[in-house]
């Protein structure tokens, strides 16, 4: 009997197979119709393609209108760099320059509108050269700079030559004169840090050269200067060097950049020579233009005395030779030194040693306070040239540096966002294409996610939050990739619409129970371009609280099963932020 029974219960079960394989079974219609709603060429409310460009705009029709849009005076509105704010700080080492955020109840809880008129940037490369005027509407530039081809008004657009205050005669021209000296062209070097800014244009110029660039001046009296530089696709944040320590990893750059950047190089014991040296790799190169260099020429017209001009060139001469630079060019207006490659013989040189910092770690520099110390040196790192450093295991994992990230890991990271950037790509054709320039990573991990849509069309800026259990900033660098670190708590770095897809993975359960996720959202929304979009990865209960609250943003929303199937707890939520503009009434 009992046999008759398990043969009959398997005759049942197979006739129900073959039934609902056939289509016309409800199981099977029930996964059709997922299978259907998750496919690229189905997402109905979702259009990744622009609609607002040069040529006209026509706005959306808006709905829940939950959370509503500031006020167009708050159109640039810089939360944690606030002139308003700033003036309550000293003006000692730039101290009014850094990072102030607002207290909770200063926090504003609206929408930053985009100006009247805002259009879709300019695909590189032509943004490098044209910016659309009414997207940054201040010329202040343009009279203040009109000698030294930073920036020219033309019509609707601003033009930038590619000149600066020490290449008038173009970036170009200046980066042939460094290529004779530093090898820029064979992949040696890869990221570059330039202090002090201005428009980028040596970062913008230096892409050509496949040199990835972090630029960084203040939101000062240069009004706008971070701001261009985003618009037209070039890497940059609000930043200064003053009395907190730069948010970037002990030995991140190839090479370190000033030009006429008005840095007091020799003020403070050289402190700011020596956080150039915690963040230059051993081999870099660090790159002075402009005063106090050529002095002889021109103390004259700098208003100094001939005596003063000597002794601060001297004095930067004296600290680069404590931190063990070898001084290999000057000419004219340039000065250029490398960082010995393996330096210990030299820092135990009388005097060296005692001046040596007390840190543990190198890299815990979140709000930490700048010491004029010299990082501990360590053994040159063997970094492949670029682009093979993009896929090659970086040292700081071959060397354990990271608990818990081997060779193992690395390599399954590598092809697990390779996995998941292709479903990004099935959902959002767009994403490879130019229309997405900017890109952010809001928790970047190993940087697989950016090395895998590494292209010349886009640039990726890989943070890692301050919370995160593993530091991995580190490791992103040595893969010929640029970050910075962040708390997410706070507003970021950076101008409103300036990130045209904003990527992260696990962000918000990081972030359970440390603050608000509206508050999250509002910062997302208040860097993310009109009609820019959002990946988001997460479990699927707080992505459902994630796409409710979007719902009164005028974000449009979709929400997607996992690769591997509906079974897997993690979703993706897929967002577009619609356009709307700011006017003078409030009403958008």
């Amino acid at each position: 009997m009992t046999i008759v029974i398990v043969m009959g219960l398997s005759c049942f079960f197979y006739i129900l197979g073959a039934w609902q394989k056939s289509g016309t079974g409800r199981g099977d219609s029930i996964a059709l119709r997922v299978n259907q709603e998750t496919d690229c060429t189905i997402l109905p409310n979702l259009h990744f393609e622009t609609h607002h460009t040069i040529s006209g705009a026509n706005p959306l029709i808006m709905s829940n209108k939950m959370i509503e849009p500031c006020h167009i005076r708050y159109s640039d509105y810089t939360p944690c760099q606030d002139q308003n704010r700033a003036m309550a700080f000293p003006r000692e080492n730039m101290t009014y320059r850094e990072r102030h955020c607002p207290v909770e109840n200063e926090k504003l809880h609206c929408l930053i509108p985009a100006p009247k008129g805002y259009v879709t940037p300019f695909s590189w490369p032509k943004s490098r050269d044209y910016v659309p005027f009414a997207n940054a509407p201040y010329k202040s530039l343009t009279v203040e700079k009109a000698v030294q081809n930073w920036i020219q008004y033309q019509g609707d657009v601003f033009k930038f030559p590619g000149g600066g205050t020490m290449f008038p005669n173009g970036a170009n021209a200046y980066l042939d004169e460094l290529a004779s000296v530093i090898p820029l062209a064979d992949g040696t070097i890869r990221t570059a840090l330039d202090t002090g800014c201005g428009v980028a244009s040596f970062g913008a110029y230096l892409m050509d050269r496949n040199v990835l660039t972090m630029s960084f001046a203040p939101r000062d009296s240069h009004e706008a200067q971070v701001q261009f530089a985003l618009e037209r696709g070039v890497p940059a944040v609000i930043g200064v060097l003053g009395t907190i320590k730069l948010p970037y990893p002990s030995r991140s750059f190839d090479m370190a950049h000033c030009s006429r950047c008005l840095i007091p190089w020799e003020s403070n014991g050289g402190m700011y020579m020596m956080e150039v040296d915690r963040v230059l790799r051993p081999g870099g190169y660090w790159i002075l233009s402009g005063p106090p260099i050529n002095w002889k020429k021109y103390y004259q017209s700098w208003k100094r005395s001939k005596q003063d001009a000597e002794e601060d060139q001297h004095r930067i001469e004296n600290i680069a030779e404590m931190l063990c630079w070898d001084k290999i060019y000057e000419k004219d207006d340039i000065a250029i030194w490398q960082k010995q490659g393996n330096s210990y013989s030299c820092h135990q040189k009388d005097g060296h040693a005692s001046k040596m910092c007390a840190v543990q770690d190198a890299d815990d520099v979140w709000y930490k306070k700048m010491e004029s110390c010299v990082t501990p040196p360590v053994e040159a790192a063997q970094l492949k040239k670029f682009p093979e450093r993009l896929s090659a295991i970086p040292p700081r994992i071959l060397e354990g540096q990271v608990p818990g990230i081997t060779e193992e890991v690395y390599e399954e990271d590598n092809k697990l966002w390779k996995k998941h950037v292709n479903t990004y790509k099935r959902v959002n054709k767009l994403i490879g294409s130019s229309r997405y320039r900017n890109i952010m990573d809001m928790n970047a991990g190993l940087g697989s996610f950016a090395a895998t849509l590494h292209s010349p069309r886009s640039w990726v800026m890989n943070v890692v939050p301050s919370i995160s259990e593993r530091n991995t900033l580190g490791i992103i660098y040595e893969r010929g990739l640029i970050g910075i670190y962040h708390d997410w708590c706070e507003a970021f770095s950076t101008y409103p619409r300036t990130y045209d897809l904003i990527h992260g993975n696990g962000i918000f359960s990081l972030y359970q129970n440390k603050c608000d996720a509206e508050d999250i959202l509002l910062e997302m929304d208040r860097i993310l371009r009109p009609e820019g979009a959002v990946i988001l990865r997460d479990s699927a209960d707080v992505l459902n609280k994630v796409r409710s609250m979007v719902g009164g943003m005028r974000w449009k929303s979709k929400l997607l099963d996992h690769e591997d199937g509906p079974h897997v707890p993690e979703k993706i939520l897929i967002s577009v932020k619609e356009y709307w503009v700011g006017s003078e009434e409030q009403n958008s």
